[in-house]
C-alpha cells in the first residue's frame, strides 16, 4: 500500500512516500522551486517522490494532509473574538484568504492533485486529514529506534495544540495532554527572534547561535514578566507584552520597554542587548525543555523519549535534555518542522488507520535522512556538459583521495553525492565541507562562501567510531540535532584568558584543535558518521584522517544565506561558480575552479534570494 503525506499552505511544504510502511521518498518543495520555505502546493515534491518510487498517483491508496484547516480557523475566529475590537486589521488581512482558499481546503487539494494526475476532482477519493499534533508525534515516534517511549511535541502553533505530549507503544500513540494557543514556546522564542531583528520562522536558529556570545541577564525580567514556568514545565504566557495573536508583529510596546528599546532593525549591526536577549531566552527555553522532560518521565515511566516540532530543532536544548535529563534514549525527527509532518502524516495512516504492525530492530526507519533525489553519473554528465562545465572523472576510491588531499590544503570544496537529505541539516550529501583546524575558516566559509553573519557557528562531522575521542559524549548523533561539549583534553587553554573579549569578540580566540568548529562557549553542534548509513562520507573522513590525524570536517549546507539547499547538479554548479568554494565533488567527478569557463561572479549569488 501507498500512503502520500503531504504539508503545505503555512510554510515548509514537503510530501512523502511511505509504501507498505517504508519510507520511500520525502522531500521539501522549496528545493525544487528555490524559494526558501516554500509554502505552496508540492507538486514538484510530489513528482520527486512519485519518481523515485516508479509508480503515479494512481498507485497510491490515500492521501493524507498533515493539518486540519476547519480547527485552524475555529482558533483564528476564536482568538479574533477574543481579542475584539483589537486586531481588526489582522482580521480583514486574513479572512479574504482563508475564505477564499484555505477553508475550502479539500477541494483545492483535490484540484491540485487531480491536475497531477491529468483527471477530475470527482476521481481523487481517498483523502485524508491528520491533526497537526499528531502528525508531529507519529513523525517522532514511528520511524525511531524504541518499541515504546515518550512523545515530546513543541512548536508554534497547529490547530490549537503548541505543546503535546504522547505515549507511543508499539504502533499507536495516545494523546496525554497539550497546552494550547496563544501559550507557546516556540511563538515565545520567535517573539525575542523578531525583537533582535532576524525573520520568524527562519532565524530562530541565528538567535540560538547568538546565545553564548551574550550573558542571560534578562532570565528573571522574562519568568517574572512574561512567561509564568511551572516547576512540571507546564506555562502561560502574559499576552500584555506580545502582539502575535491578533496583530501583524509578535511583540509590542510593553514589550520593548522591558528590553530596553524597540526591535533591531534587520541587516543592522548586532549590540550586546540583542546578545544579551539571545542568551536570556535562549536559557528559559533549556529550562522549559528540561522541565517538560523530567515530568513526562516521571509521568511515563518510559526510558526513551522522541521529539519534533519547530522546537526540537534547538540542539542546544536538545542536548541539555540528553546530559541532565532522565531519559537514557533521545530521538529527534531530523526534520522536525512542518515538513516532517508530511511524512508524519503518513505513517500515521500506515499505523493508526490501517493498524499496521511497527517493526522495530534497534534501528530507526529514516536511512540516514537521505531520502530525497540523487543522480546517475551519465545524467550528472549530461547537465554538467550542457552548462559548459569543465570536469575530471576518478575512480570513487581516487576520488576520495582526492578530495581529502584538496581539504588538507586547507581549500572549501562542495560535496554533492547520492540522495538529497530531508530536512534542514545536511548530512554529507548536498556539504560544503573544510579543513575544520584552520585559523581562518570560520570566518572564509561565512563571509566568502556562505555570505552569512560573522558569529555563525559551523557544524563538525566526525567518525562515529571517533567521536568519543573528541567530545564529550558518548552517543551518536546522526542527524546533527545535539550540541556537545568539546573534550577537555581537545581545548586550548590559553585560547581563553580571563574574559579579556566580549560579545562578537570573542571570535577571534583560539578555543581548541578544531577552531572552525568550536562555537565560543566550546560546544559544537555534532554529526557522527556512521559507515552503513553514509559510506561516501565516512570513506572521506577517513582518508582525511588518514592524511592529516584528524577524523572531523566542517560541514555546511550547500546553499548560500536565503537560498534552498541544493538539489541538482544545475543547482550545485551554479552554487559552486558564484562562490569561493575551490573544488566541487559530484557524484564521480571533481571541477575545480580555476579550470572553469567564466560563468557568474564570486559575489552576485546574494542578489538572488531574500536575506534569511
Amino acid at each position: 500500500m501507498h500512503i502520500l503525506g503531504l504539508s503545505a499552505y503555512y510554510h515548509d511544504s514537503a510530501a512523502a512516500l511511505v509504501s507498505d510502511g517504508e519510507i520511500i521518498a520525502a522531500v521539501q518543495e522549496e528545493r525544487f522551486s528555490r524559494i526558501k520555505h516554500d509554502a505552496r502546493f508540492p507538486a514538484q515534491a510530489i513528482r520527486s517522490c512519485l519518481d523515485q518510487a516508479g509508480i503515479t498517483l494512481d498507485d497510491v491508496e490515500w492521501v493524507v494532509f498533515y493539518d486540519k484547516p476547519l480547527l485552524k480557523f475555529e482558533r483564528l475566529l476564536e482568538t479574533y473574538l477574543a481579542y475584539s475590537p483589537r486586531g481588526l486589521r489582522s482580521f480583514l488581512t486574513a479572512m479574504p484568504v482563508w475564505l477564499k482558499e484555505k477553508l475550502y481546503l479539500k477541494a483545492q487539494l483535490k484540484n491540485e492533485l487531480a491536475a497531477l494526475a491529468g483527471c477530475k476532482q470527482k476521481n481523487i477519493r481517498n483523502l485524508l486529514f491528520s491533526a497537526h499534533h499528531e502528525s508531529h508525534a507519529a513523525s517522532a515516534f514511528f520511524p525511531s529506534p524504541f518499541q515504546r517511549a515518550a512523545v515530546l511535541c513543541l512548536d508554534g502553533v497547529g490547530e490549537w495544540a503548541t505543546t503535546s505530549a504522547w505515549l507511543g507503544e508499539d504502533n499507536s500513540l495516545r494523546a496525554l495532554w497539550q497546552i494550547d494557543f496563544p501559550h507557546s514556546l516556540g511563538l515565545l522564542y520567535s517573539a525575542f527572534t523578531y525583537h533582535a531583528g532576524f525573520r520568524v520562522n527562519s532565524g530562530e536558529y541565528k538567535l540560538m547561535g547568538l546565545a553564548p556570545y551574550g550573558e542571560p541577564k534578562y532570565v528573571p525580567v522574562i519568568l517574572e514578566r512574561l512567561i509564568d514556568l511551572k516547576a512540571d514545565g507546564s506555562f502561560r504566557l502574559n499576552m500584555d507584552y506580545f502582539d502575535f495573536p491578533t496583530g501583524l508583529t509578535m511583540t509590542n510596546a510593553a514589550f520593548d520597554s522591558l528590553f530596553g528599546g524597540p526591535p533591531r532593525k534587520p541587516e543592522s549591526s548586532l549590540g550586546q542587548r540583542e546578545m544579551d536577549i539571545a542568551a536570556s531566552i535562549q536559557a528559559v527555553t533549556e529550562e522549559a525543555v528540561l522541565r517538560l522532560g523530567r515530568s513526562l518521565h516521571r509521568e511515563t515511566d518510559c526510558e526513551n523519549i522522541c521529539m519534533a516540532g519547530g522546537v526540537a530543532l534547538n540542539c542546544v536544548a536538545n542536548g541539555r535534555l540528553s546530559r541532565e535529563g532522565p531519559f537514557s534514549g533521545l530521538w529527534i525527527q531530523p526534520a522536525a518542522g512542518d515538513a516532517g509532518g508530511a511524512l508524519g502524516a503518513a505513517l500515521a495512516v500506515w499505523h493508526q488507520h490501517e493498524s499496521a504492525p511497527r517493526q522495530c530492530d534497534g534501528r530507526d526507519a529514516m536511512a540516514g535522512a537521505y531520502l530525497g533525489p540523487a543522480f546517475t553519473p551519465a545524467q550528472v554528465a549530461a547537465r554538467l556538459d550542457a552548462l559548459g562545465a569543465v570536469y575530471r572523472r576518478y575512480s570513487k576510491e581516487s576520488l576520495v583521495a582526492e578530495v581529502a588531499d584538496i581539504l588538507s590544503q586547507e581549500k572549501v570544496v562542495g560535496w554533492f553525492q547520492g540522495r538529497m537529505e530531508f530536512g534542514p541539516r545536511a548530512l554529507g550529501a548536498r556539504s560544503i565541507l573544510a579543513d575544520p583546524r584552520g585559523e581562518n575558516i570560520q570566518s572564509l566559509v561565512n563571509r566568502r562562501i556562505k555570505f552569512r553573519e560573522s558569529f555563525r557557528p559551523f557544524a563538525p562531522s566526525v567518525l562515529e567510531e571517533r567521536g568519543g575521542d573528541w567530545f564529550d559524549y558518548d552517543g551518536t548523533s546522526p542527524y546533527m540535532l545535539l550540541a556537545v561539549p568539546l573534550k577537555e583534553s581537545r581545548r586550548v587553554p590559553s585560547g581563553v584568558d580571563g574574559q579579556l573579549q566580549s560579545g562578537l569578540g570573542k571570535l577571534k580566540i583560539r578555543r581548541s584543535e578544531i577552531p572552525a568548529v568550536t562555537h565560543v562557549d566550546f560546544s559544537a553542534r555534532l554529526h557522527t558518521v556512521n559507515r552503513q548509513t553514509s559510506p561516501d562520507f565516512h570513506a572521506l573522513l577517513r582518508a582525511f584522517e588518514t592524511k592529516t590525524g584528524c577524523p572531523v570536517l566542517l560541514n555546511t549546507s550547500f546553499n548560500v544565506r536565503g537560498e534552498p539547499v541544493v538539489c541538482s547538479p544545475e543547482d550545485a554548479y551554479r552554487c559552486f561558480m558564484r562562490t569561493r568554494m575551490d573544488y566541487l565533488a559530484i557524484g564521480d567527478l571533481l571541477l575545480a575552479k580555476t579550470e572553469q569557463p567564466v560563468n557568474g561572479g564570486s559575489d552576485d549569488l546574494p542578489s538572488f534570494f531574500e536575506p534569511d
